[in-house]
């Protein structure tokens, strides 16, 4: 037996997120359906984060075991065959036995992409989140860097989340704009995350840029340890997965 490591990207437009449930499709049942078929034994894999129906990722991480003689770097390209075309794994690799996509420490990051602009573009319409009134780039990136660090984010943390702790830590939090696109970016590196904690971040930073409020007002808002201090949560289809860094792979 061999445990195999796949790096996926996939646009979660027209499924129920990551894991597997009973009102819809799933990432994780199309590829436990493609995998099973492709190996000819039952395939169960394990994800890295099991992404909210709607947000996309560009390098979610699974790990799954398999009997199969198939190299394991061949299985990605194979796969893909097989998968919808919002669907495609970036690479397979085999790692050690030990290996686990969601307890191996590691980084992950993620974005969350706002339209800032007057009218609506279409073709931005799946990963972008539209909003129309003037946002204010600078005061969300100062407000951002109090998110930075170890802190008790119970303010970021959605209702029925299962999470021992609402402690997390945040390396990094910068907030960007591409005037050429009208293109807000809000990108977010972490040790791992609570529960729509990025989309609540997202929320409360759309909400501080929108108004007059201070970005010292975060401060305020994660000191409060209450979700009733924090902004909306931002729609899902602003959010895309970025990647994961692993500390340490045995292969």
């Amino acid at each position: 037996m061999k445990r195999v490591k796949m790096v996926v990207a996939y646009d979660g437009t027209n499924y129920c997120g990551w894991q597997i449930q009973p009102n819809g499709i799933t990432i994780e049942e199309v590829l436990n359906r493609e995998l099973s078929r492709l190996l000819g034994e039952e395939i169960v894999v394990t994800g890295a984060s099991r992404t909210d129906s709607g947000v996309h990722s560009l390098g979610n991480v699974c790990a799954f075991d398999t009997n199969t003689r198939m190299p394991a770097e061949k299985i990605s390209y194979a796969l893909n065959q097989s998968l919808p075309e919002d669907i495609v794994v970036q690479e397979s690799s085999e790692v050690s036995l030990d290996f686990h996509p969601r307890f191996s420490k590691s980084r992950k990051t993620y974005e969350y992409r706002i339209l800032n602009r007057k009218f609506r573009n279409p073709t931005r319409r799946l990963d972008t989140y539209f909003y129309h009134y003037p946002l204010d780039v600078e005061k969300m990136n100062q407000a951002a860097q109090y998110i930075v660090g170890e802190h008790d984010f119970a303010s970021f943390c959605s209702s029925g989340s299962q999470a021992e702790t609402t402690v997390r830590t945040v390396y990094s939090c910068q907030v960007n704009k591409d005037s050429e696109n009208d293109i807000i970016s809000i990108r977010i590196t972490g040790g791992g995350f609570l529960y729509n904690m990025v989309r609540i971040i997202a929320g409360t930073l759309i909400k501080i840029g929108g108004s007059d409020m201070s970005a010292e007002t975060m401060k305020d808002i994660i000191e409060a340890a209450d979700r009733a201090a924090a902004g909306p949560t931002a729609p899902a289809n602003g959010l895309t997965m970025i990647g994961l860094e692993y500390e340490e792979i045995q292969q």
